[in-house]
């Protein structure tokens, strides 16, 4: 337990720690004019307990064992993504959530970016790298079987985020940069393709991404609300409980997709920029962990791990400034929502595994 304790990354932890904090006092402020903030703070400490309690649970068992479950994980991960087909309940338009009665919804396809990132590594790290496009295939495979059942339910932007984890272990494995450059050329092609696939709201974000002012009561609604709640904050921010966009209640989903929202408009460009060197922190310690594992495997989790929230960050908080499209990808450790706090906590904990157990540890 002492070499545990030791071995322990502290660092990644409190960053952990001081990214929860952070969510729920954006939290707490973002409810202030949807009924008073209380009920969704017992709500955010019910699941951060889940998550912690999960975190904790990870941390304890040897990942190489966690992999060596790969096919069960792999069949359970697609068993739920079907589930979510047949008894799914549907919100704002889509069918992502199996009901859990007074506890709300589950959504699989947040832990299924866990899963992926684990039996993903598990095939990597048992094969060389690929050397010709034919040789990706099995690895397109994997990770295509559950996007088709992601966007199927529709959730284009998880299935975006499987396509970064993807590029990212595929690289860190070792396949050359002009196998992924084809990769990406494939994928171009066939964007026409995946056009005419879209549902009619896809396709708006889509082109209000590219021309805001095409439909700025419609689908360019949230965007452009977004744009000047945080170019309101200025330097200092409004104050806490003091946003303007956020009290009249401009911005749809405030509390979920659209939080930095409320944190650029109240916290100003510091707090922001407090928010992204926390992720940084976080960030530092993940890389350092994949760098210093103690085999290929993981390195490739943790370097998943990274590829997941880098990009979770990335478009959530490039949604809300005009860079990125409009998705419902949350903003990991900050965003409302049992079902993304449980994965980031049970992808934190793997990190953790991973760190200590760079040397052998007897229990």
């Amino acid at each position: 337990m002492r070499r545990m304790l030791r071995d322990l990354d502290w660092l990644l932890l409190a960053a952990t720690l001081l990214l929860v904090v952070f969510g729920i006092v954006a939290l707490a402020s973002a409810t202030v004019s949807l009924g008073g903030p209380w009920s969704y703070i017992k709500t955010r400490l019910f699941h951060l307990a889940i998550a912690l309690a999960a975190m904790v649970a990870v941390v304890l068992v040897d990942y190489r064992r966690l992999a060596g479950a790969y096919r069960f994980l792999y069949v359970g991960n697609l068993a739920l993504l079907l589930a979510v087909l047949v008894i799914g309940v549907t919100r704002l338009g889509a069918q992502r959530w199996i009901p859990l009665g007074p506890f709300g919804g589950f959504q699989p396809s947040e832990l299924a970016k866990i899963v992926l990132i684990i039996t993903l590594a598990r095939y990597l790290s048992a094969q060389k790298p690929p050397s010709t496009l034919p040789g990706l295939v099995p690895s397109l495979l994997h990770v295509g079987i559950p996007m088709f059942l992601i966007v199927r339910q529709p959730d284009l932007g998880t299935a975006m985020v499987l396509g970064a984890i993807l590029l990212g272990m595929l690289f860190l494995a070792g396949v050359r940069l002009n196998l992924l450059a084809g990769l990406g050329g494939l994928a171009l092609m066939g964007a026409p393709f995946l056009w005419s696939f879209l549902h009619d709201y896809q396709r708006r974000r889509l082109l209000v991404f590219l021309d805001p002012g095409i439909d700025p009561l419609g689908a360019g609604y949230a965007l452009n609300q977004a744009k000047i709640a945080v170019g309101s904050g200025q330097v200092w921010g409004k104050g806490l409980f003091a946003g303007t966009q956020n009290l009249l209640r401009f911005i749809p989903e405030q509390h979920t997709d659209f939080i930095f929202t409320v944190i650029g408009e109240e916290l100003g460009f510091l707090g922001g920029a407090l928010l992204l060197l926390l992720f940084l922190l976080w960030i530092w310690r993940a890389l350092h962990i994949a760098n210093t594992a103690g085999d290929r495997l993981g390195m490739l989790v943790a370097g998943g791990i990274v590829a997941l929230v880098v990009f979770h960050v990335f478009v959530n908080i490039g949604m809300t400034v005009g860079l990125m499209p409009i998705t419902g990808i949350p903003l990991p450790f900050i965003s409302y929502g049992g079902s993304s706090l449980l994965a980031t906590g049970v992808a934190t904990g793997l990190l953790l595994n991973i760190g200590m157990r760079r040397r052998k540890i007897l229990f």
